[in-house]
């Protein structure tokens, strides 16, 4: 039984979802995603060249994290900047689209066909024929992954 006043469920990402971005960078983000949103989002570069998506309560969890990290260490900072350099705090405008700035639908090839998919404590938005190649080229790796669940 949950403590009173206390949330006892988990916010959790999941599923593909495939949309297009329009000419000015503005995207469609699943209800079932922007339902877990509020009224905006946190978008930053992510890993193998795709977009990672935060709710507040994401992007605090994750940011706490980067907070932990030593400034004095040469490689801390340099993720840091590479990191924040590329962050947007985006709202959603009244259909539900985010507006992807120009720099960050650069760094990850957006174009138009955009693949939104859910990846636990945050979204990732990939272009496309990158997140068919990632997906193909890591697919047959899936039971050796499995493994790593688990339990010893």
């Amino acid at each position: 039984m949950a403590e009173s006043g206390k949330r006892w469920w988990i916010l959790v990402f999941f599923g593909e979802y495939r949309h297009n971005m329009d000419t000015k960078g503005r995207l469609s983000i699943p209800s079932k995603m922007r339902n877990q949103c509020g009224s905006l989002v946190y978008v930053t570069r992510g890993n193998e060249g795709c977009l990672n998506v935060y709710n507040e309560e994401g992007w605090n969890a994750y940011y706490q994290g980067l907070a932990q990290l030593s400034q004095r260490k040469k490689e801390a900072r340099k993720f840091l900047r590479l990191v924040q350099s590329k962050t947007h705090d985006i709202e959603f405008d009244k259909t539900g689209r985010i507006n992807i700035p120009a720099d960050l639908r650069s760094l990850a090839g957006l174009e138009k066909e955009c693949v939104i998919i859910g990846v636990g404590d945050h979204m990732e938005i990939w272009n496309q024929q990158k997140w068919e190649s990632y997906y193909e080229e890591n697919d047959a790796d899936f039971d050796e992954l499995s493994e790593m669940l688990e339990e010893e």
